[in-house]
């Protein structure tokens, strides 16, 4: 970190409006963060150990951004792998994905989950999207608006091929337990983890959008998904409340009816009160399941228990909270939820 940086874990950050991201890519450059892999060791291309697993082959942890080609586009990613880790025992791994118009490196930084996953011993993967924004990226998200109101070109890989191969490929280089595969991200990020419960519910186990709740129209799941998402209700940029920009009109709470609804759920939550957030819990659904909404009060657009903004991004993006800790919670969500 740069001298006169303020941020408590790092610079990276995440938003969903253009004015707010100009801001933000300034303080991340500002403070050494601009652009994939900035803290990443480069490790070349991604490649298997050998065979169709990784498990049995030790590999360096830490951050590593690697690239790989699909449907003929070069991707990237920053593979996070946990202090001590051996290649002997199969690992969770956690898609991180980033927000309209950023990066992997400043979703990293940001959301501060290499912590979570040394802590508690698992592999978390930040892919990047590939649709030019801002000074970041946009991902495809089928059918539905970007930022800029404009829909993701035709010419636009789909995101879910390449995320599914990602799940697949990290799984030839890392020892990987394919039944708790999962997915969360914030803002555009969030919505990306919808679309892959959606369209891959065979691969990720549970997601965990952040200031991204949706329900995707059609939503060909073939199995009901558990769900934990985080939403501030001070948000301005995806408001609570709905009525937002064009993938942003109905409100946070309709669409985790909708998830409740998909799961077959009980038809009325659980609502608990707590210091600075409310949970609303949809309990009685088909296989399992669980739809859970921690609402945090007057939160803005932002990560809860995420790292420390200055003054310059709060004054954008909203409030900060530290009502509750999404890594903690979405972690222990995870745990609770691998593919049966």
């Amino acid at each position: 970190m740069q001298p006169g940086c303020v941020f408590a874990r790092g610079g990276g950050r995440v938003i969903a409006s253009a004015g707010a991201a100009l801001l933000l890519a300034a303080a991340i450059a500002g403070c050494g963060g601009h652009g994939a892999g900035a803290s990443a060791v480069n490790a070349g291309t991604l490649k298997p150990a050998s065979g169709t697993s990784g498990c049995g082959h030790n590999e360096s942890s830490g951050s590593l951004q690697y690239t790989l080609t699909v449907s003929g586009h070069r991707r990237t990613v920053i593979v996070h792998v946990p202090a001590g880790y051996t290649g002997k025992t199969k690992l969770a791994l956690v898609l991180n994905m980033h927000g309209s118009g950023s990066t992997a490196s400043a979703e990293e930084t940001f959301s501060g989950m290499d912590a979570t996953a040394d802590a508690d011993h698992f592999i978390v993967a930040y892919p990047q999207a590939l649709i030019p924004y801002s000074s970041g990226y946009n991902w495809n998200i089928p059918a539905e608006p970007m930022v800029n109101g404009k829909y993701p070109p035709a010419s636009a890989p789909s995101d879910v091929t390449f995320l599914t191969t990602l799940v697949r490929d990290l799984a030839g280089r890392y020892c990987i337990d394919p039944s708790r595969v999962y997915a969360t991200g914030v803002s555009g990020g969030g919505r990306m983890a919808d679309q892959l419960a959606c369209d891959a519910s065979s691969v990720f186990a549970a997601i965990a959008p952040v200031a991204g709740l949706r329900y995707p129209s059609p939503c060909p799941a073939s199995r009901p998904v558990p769900v934990i998402a985080f939403h501030g209700t001070g948000d301005y940029i995806d408001p609570y409340d709905g009525h937002g920009l064009g993938y942003w009109t109905y409100s946070v709470p309709t669409a985790a009816h909708y998830w409740a609804a998909a799961d077959h759920c009980a038809a009325s939550p659980q609502t608990t009160a707590g210091r600075g957030y409310r949970l609303i819990r949809y309990t009685g659904c088909s296989g399992g399941a669980e739809v859970e909404l921690y609402a945090i009060t007057g939160e803005g657009h932002e990560w809860p228990g995420g790292p420390k903004m200055p003054s310059a991004i709060t004054s954008a993006l909203g409030p900060q909270s530290d009502a509750v800790s999404a890594n903690a919670l979405m972690w222990a969500f995870f745990q609770a939820h691998p593919l049966s």
